[in-house]
């Protein structure tokens, strides 16, 4: 089933519980995601980065992407991820995509106000959901960088007016995490996200979620986190399955009997995922 991002994320939010948002690239991928969703009976987000459309395409993914949730027993979401620029938004809501993300986290709170309302106006219009963000994640994620310096934690108080200026469906929130692979455990601030959550009442964002540990997972989530982000975990579980496979089969050339360990591999770390935020048996 595929349906928008609020239709999933509401029930998130009013049953304290997160869903899974995991960044495809190619077809063993979506399929990865879509079996452990099945399989634990999971409500389940596939999100696409810029990076990941500029690779594959927005027509692949998006067909890719469709197909999948329409064949899905369990209700599924086409999201794009770190939208910087309207006229990607724009393509992706043409080609079916059911939730996009604005990011205009770069610029000062009136201008993104402004950005994010705009995109607002023609995606609800046609019935599509839209997240944005507050604050600067550290790190990288494609061509977005922000270095360590220049990541700022999310104003409580800016929340609440950029929510109630917006009427934005879900927000991503800086609250201590960063993209990519972390060099020491990130340290999340709690009070923040409990604060920001009673303050706006919509369901909030964690991006660079791979490699939390699951203990600040879990209480992130039970002080008001509905859609967690996973890419770099995927990453490496699908690298190192190649490179298992490969090792112990040198003169193996078959795509299929290749990749087809780095989808089992991934189809298990999303499980064990969609186990911790709390969303097995939600669909």
């Amino acid at each position: 089933m595929l349906v928008t991002g609020i239709e999933i994320l509401r029930h998130a939010h009013e049953n304290n519980y997160a869903v899974g948002a995991f960044n495809v690239n190619n077809m063993e991928i979506v399929q990865a995601i879509i079996e452990a969703a099945e399989e634990t009976n999971s409500p389940v987000i596939l999100q696409a980065s810029q990076g990941g459309l500029k690779y594959a395409g927005v027509e692949y993914i998006a067909a890719l992407g469709k197909l999948a949730a329409h064949k899905a027993k369990v209700p599924v979401a086409l999201h794009l991820d770190h939208g910087t620029d309207f006229q990607q938004i724009m393509l992706c809501i043409r080609h079916g995509f059911s939730s996009v993300m604005i990011d205009g986290s770069k610029y000062g709170l009136e201008e993104n106000i402004a950005i994010t309302k705009k995109v607002i106006e023609v995606a609800h219009a046609v019935g599509v959901s839209v997240e944005a963000e507050l604050g600067k994640i550290g790190g990288t994620e494609d061509d977005i960088v922000v270095d360590e310096r220049e990541a700022t934690f999310t104003d409580p108080k800016e929340a609440k007016i950029f929510v109630d200026e917006t009427n934005v469906d879900y927000l991503a929130v800086a609250v201590g995490t960063a993209h990519g692979v972390y060099k020491g455990e990130p340290e999340l601030d709690f009070d923040r996200i409990k604060t920001i959550k009673e303050m706006v009442n919509i369901p909030l964002v964690l991006h660079g979620s791979s490699g939390v540990p699951d203990e600040s997972i879990k209480r992130a989530v039970s002080l008001g986190i509905n859609k967690i982000n996973i890419d770099t975990d995927l990453r490496i579980a699908f690298a190192t399955a190649i490179k298992d496979f490969l090792a112990d089969n040198p003169d193996n050339i078959d795509p299929r009997k290749i990749l087809g360990p780095a989808k089992k591999a991934m189809k298990e770390v999303i499980k064990k995922k969609m186990e911790l935020f709390g969303s097995v048996g939600r669909a």
